[in-house]
Parts: C-alpha cells; structure tokens; sequence
C-alpha cells in the first residue's frame, strides 16, 4: 500500500480512483463497511482504492483543546486500513487554512485534480469543506459536473455493546472511558489498543515480584477507566498476555496516572526505550488503596490467574 502526506506526494501518473474519506478513528466494523466497499468497488471497476484521512483531528485545529481521545494514532490506523486491501492512503495535514476550503474548491483540488476520483465512497452523516457545508447530496451533485459518482453505504451497524446502539468512534470512546473493554472490542472488532514507549517509572512492580512496563502512551489516546485489565503487551512484535493496571497506584498514594502491562511469566524483559502496544481484552476489577503490601500482593496473584486464564483461552 502506497501512503502519501499531502497532496504533493501524490505520484503524477496515478489513475483514476474510487476513494472515501473520514477520520476513520479506530477503523471500527462500521468503518470497515465503508473501506470494503471502496477496495471491492475499485476492483470491479478496475482501477485502485484510496482512503482519504486527516491529521491532526479536525476539531483540534477548528476547537482547539477539543481534540478526543484517539482510537488508534496515524501510524496504527495505516497498518488496519492496509489490512483491508486499500491502495493508498492519503493523509492532508488538517491545518486553519484548509479548513477555510470551500466544499466545491475541496473537490476539485483533491477529488478531482489530484486523485482522479472514478467514485466516492461515503456514509449518510458525511459532511465536507469549510464549516463542514457540504453533505453527500451536494458531492453528488459536484460529482455528476466533475464525472464521477457517488455511493452511499449504510453504516447502522449494531451489536450488544452500548445496548444496541449504532457502531460509532464517539461510542468506542464512552465505552473506553467506563472501563467496558469488552464492548469497545465488540464495536471495533478486535481489542482496544494503547500505544507508547516504555519508560522508567518507581519501580515497585520489581520490587513486588512483578515487574511491569511503564507506557507513556501517545498523546490523546483513549485510556480505559482506572482498574486491572486482561490483556496483551506487544514489543518487538512478540504478543505477550499480560495483566495492566490503570490508575495512580493509591496502596503507594500515586498521583500520576499510569498505564502498566506485566507480561505474565515473562523474566528478565528489558523494553525500556521501545515502543509497545497493549491490548485490552477485560475488565477485571477497579483500582484499589490495599492496607497492606501482603494483601496487594495476593490481589495481585489473582488478577495475574484470571489474566492467564483469559487470555489462553483465545
């Protein structure tokens, strides 16, 4: 797969394309609706896919300090949308002065003269240009003077998570933040994933006999709800379970938030400086302030049992 930051790396000979675009923040199963059928549209009509995606999020340059948690960094969400066959993707670095463009000038600059759009892949709700004036009956419209068509893909995509409520990033997000792991898995259609370099923290995981990779994860990034959580540590692109703890470590009067993964029977690790990514599978209990180390360490024995058990039975 071909990926380009901004419209000048767009190579010149490129053909004509069937494109999407969206932020397409985690690259849930409602998004894959979408990105599918661009790939298989593409292929039908014999020529190649591209997703079209921002960077930074829009509302962070439109409302400053309103940018929300990420599902997945830019990097992360390449490697799924490649997972999926797309051709390319096309990253336009979202800045105020693009914001400014037009729903029409934002189409003839990228739809038409760059990427040589065939057709248009979207869902209802998408909203294009300046103030997000355009919707897809005004791309259609544009399409039908610029020759290429429009299709649009129903995205009601519905499971048990949310109480049946429609598969969308915003309910990713509210599930993360309640700590409800499982469901944003169910949503997204594989774990919630946060990713980071390892860093030196206090410790006392090593002290205690369970020595754990302190992430300083990127920024943005949805964390789940303080608590233990079931899961997996990947570094060096070996898959670890391991048991995460998310909180401030209140037995030790912690104010920092953490995010820690214990790659479970693993010894002598050493991942400091890497960039890791944990993965998580379940809730298992919320943060607690334990009287005494003896009884965070028996705690401790049974997160890491139900950690194993969990993840080993996938």
């Amino acid at each position: 797969m071909q990926r380009w930051r901004g419209l000048e790396e767009i190579p010149g000979d490129w053909g004509r394309s069937v494109v999407t675009i969206g932020s397409f923040d985690g690259v849930h199963r409602g998004h894959q609706l979408i990105i599918n059928r661009a790939v298989e549209r593409a292929r039908e009509l014999g020529v190649r896919s591209v997703v079209v995606t921002f960077d930074p999020h829009p509302s962070e340059v439109v409302r400053p300090g309103s940018h929300p948690p990420l599902l997945a960094p830019q990097p992360r969400r390449a490697e799924l949308i490649e997972a999926l066959g797309v051709d390319a993707v096309l990253v336009l670095p979202f800045t105020a002065e693009f914001s400014q463009e037009s729903p029409e000038t934002f189409v003839r600059q990228v739809l038409v003269d760059a990427l040589r759009a065939r057709l248009v892949i979207e869902g209802p709700n998408f909203r294009f240009g300046h103030r997000a004036a355009g919707d897809v009956a005004l791309l259609a419209e544009l399409g039908r003077a610029a020759d290429f068509g429009v299709e649009v893909v129903d995205l009601q995509v519905r499971g048990t998570a949310g109480d049946g409520e429609p598969f969308s990033s915003t309910l990713i997000r509210r599930l993360v933040a309640a700590g409800d792991v499982a469901g944003a898995g169910e949503v997204l259609g594989r774990p919630h994933r946060v990713e980071g370099v390892v860093v030196h923290g206090a410790r006392r995981g090593r002290e205690l006999g369970y020595p754990t990779a302190n992430v300083e994860t990127v920024p943005h990034s949805a964390i789940p709800a303080d608590g233990v959580y079931a899961g997996w540590l990947t570094a060096d692109g070996e898959l670890m379970p391991a048991a995460i703890s998310v909180g401030t470590n209140p037995t030790f009067d912690g104010t920092a938030r953490t995010v820690e993964a214990y790659a479970i029977d693993r010894v002598g690790l050493d991942l400091y400086g890497l960039h890791v990514a944990v993965d998580f599978l379940a809730y298992l209990r919320g943060m607690e302030k334990f009287d005494s180390i003896d009884a965070l360490l028996d705690r401790m024995a049974d997160d890491v049992k139900q950690a194993r058990e969990l993840t080993d039975a996938l």
